[in-house]
């Protein structure tokens, strides 16, 4: 059976956030704040993710739902409800195309 690809398929808001959690754990050591991220979670804060680290995430966003990210967009993405509020918007914005 193949692999379940993101790249085509549309997806919901907890569905985005699941896949924000696979991404941001190996840069978070913040276990706790990680089993309860939601829409509230903010990366630095909560999760004690640097700014280095906030690039390589958005990086694997990109890889993972194969979507470009903009310096503008990107510098909103400090919590999981602006993060998934722009990932929604490029990938509708793919599906438009």
């Amino acid at each position: 059976m193949p692999a379940l690809s993101l790249k085509n398929t549309p997806m919901n808001k907890e569905q985005i956030i699941e896949a924000l959690k696979t991404i941001v754990e190996p840069y978070s050591e913040e276990t706790s704040a990680l089993t309860h991220i939601d829409e509230n979670t903010d990366f630095i804060n909560d999760l004690k993710i640097n700014s280095a680290n906030l690039v390589d995430i958005i990086l694997d966003i990109e890889e993972k739902f194969n979507i470009e990210i903009d310096n503008d967009s990107m510098a909103k993405m400090l919590n999981v409800k602006a993060t998934t509020e722009i990932i929604t918007q490029k990938l509708e914005a793919r599906a438009g195309q």
